[in-house]
């Protein structure tokens, strides 16, 4: 795995395993919350939904990027044709004349109203101190991390929301990664 990739996929990992609300039953050993049993379909559809939901609390119009959620494996001793988990990392881009000032504070004050609980929100070690926002919705399984890349230009937003770990229904197996 390439470092950058390592270094945004290690902590949206450790994210997921800080979900509370789940008896330790619920867990893998790869310490991903069980998210029960769904179709593909299904936790594509919950997934886009979940991202839908974030991007009306930025409140900010611009330009997101498209691709849609994808199939992972959940890790650990999971079998990867019967369990899987779903990620869909996004950046936005404000349309001319919108402006990100102010969104990651909106977004620490509104998440809590709508189930969301605040895991993590500080500036980065990276040399733009960028400022993160992570956080789990024990009920949905599933973690969001917000990144404001405000020296970027132009200045955007990187989203990741990363479910719980599926179980293919019973007849299914996971068929694409």
């Amino acid at each position: 795995m390439k470092t950058k990739q390592w270094l945004v996929a290690l902590p949206l990992a450790l994210a997921l395993a800080s979900i509370t609300g789940c008896g330790m039953d619920d867990f893998g050993k790869s310490g991903v919350p069980s998210a029960g049993r769904s179709s593909i379909d299904d936790a594509t559809t919950a997934t886009k939904q979940v991202s839908s939901e974030i991007l009306d609390l930025v409140g900010v119009k611009g330009d997101a990027t498209e691709p849609g959620p994808r199939v992972s494996e959940c890790g650990g001793d999971r079998d990867r044709e019967t369990y899987y988990q779903m990620r869909h990392p996004w950046s936005l881009v404000p349309a001319p004349g919108q402006r990100l000032d102010g969104v990651m504070e909106r977004l620490r004050d509104e998440l809590p109203k709508h189930g969301w609980k605040i895991v993590q929100f500080e500036r980065d070690n990276s040399r733009n101190q960028n400022f993160r926002l992570t956080a789990d919705h024990d009920d949905r399984k599933f973690s969001v991390r917000v990144v404001h890349l405000a020296k970027n230009e132009p200045p955007q937003l990187s989203i990741t929301i990363v479910s719980g770990c599926y179980q293919v229904l019973d007849g299914q197996r996971v068929d694409r990664y």
